[in-house]
């Protein structure tokens, strides 16, 4: 089946010698995989490879067998150039960091148009702003809405926040983040792109790191934490 469709790079693997295998997040078909032959084997190699970056949207028209196996792009183009991530290295540090986070725990291939939507409205924030210290601790605790784990605010005002089960409570428990993590915790949950600011010290954002991959560690089997997390911690220092 021949698909047109935006599509958000998650990763880019070599392939033998002259290939690569691109995993996207398309809009109209959730997570795919493609080949692309001889990427590195023509004099316009290095312009075709430019449009596999972590998180660039593309616009793509591609044959889609639906088999479980790797899908063929037809047509590539940039559909959303950036003007910033690609050559910002804190912006660039956060795209290959939450690509890799994207890359671990979207698996559906089916179409979830909101989470789409809010994928590509977060990046392209993030290309058009320079406060950017806190945008991944926002995309990690926004996407667990779309993964099902979100925390349960529904008992907010309680000192502790329990990991396993999701929820605040009352009294600490060994699963439980201590109350000084359970305020920052509630401090990232009520903060929005447009109003994250300078919310946090470096060494809160830290904390709140560790908290967050701890947290979809728990919540997501097969969960394994970014090559890239040392590179950030070390943009952010």
């Amino acid at each position: 089946m021949q698909v047109k469709t935006k599509a958000i790079v998650l990763s880019a693997l070599r392939y033998q010698e002259k290939s690569l295998i691109v995993k996207c997040y398309t809009e109209s078909d959730g997570v795919k995989s493609y080949y692309v032959r001889d990427a590195f084997s023509t004099k316009k190699s290095s312009q075709k490879n430019s449009y596999f970056r972590p998180l660039n949207i593309i616009e793509i028209e591609a044959i889609h067998k639906n088999k479980g196996t790797l899908e063929y792009f037809k047509e590539v183009r940039m559909a959303h150039p950036y003007y910033t991530i690609n050559n910002d290295i804190v912006k660039t540090t956060i795209a290959l960091f939450v690509s890799e986070i994207l890359h671990h725990c979207i698996k559906e291939e089916e179409k979830n148009q909101p989470l789409y939507d809010f994928l590509e409205t977060a990046l392209l924030w993030l290309d058009s702003h320079d406060e950017a210290a806190n945008f991944h601790l926002i995309l990690l605790i926004e996407i667990s809405k779309f993964l099902g784990f979100y925390p349960d605010s529904s008992e907010q005002e309680y000192s502790f926040f329990e990991m396993t089960g999701g929820t605040f409570v009352a009294y600490q428990s060994v699963s439980c983040l201590s109350a000084e993590e359970t305020q920052l915790l509630r401090r990232l949950m009520l903060l929005k792109l447009d109003n994250s600011g300078k919310a946090f010290h470096i060494s809160e954002r830290q904390a709140l790191l560790k908290i967050l991959l701890n947290y979809y560690t728990l919540h997501l089997d097969g969960f394994r934490k970014p090559k890239s997390l040392d590179v950030l911690k070390e943009v952010f220092s």
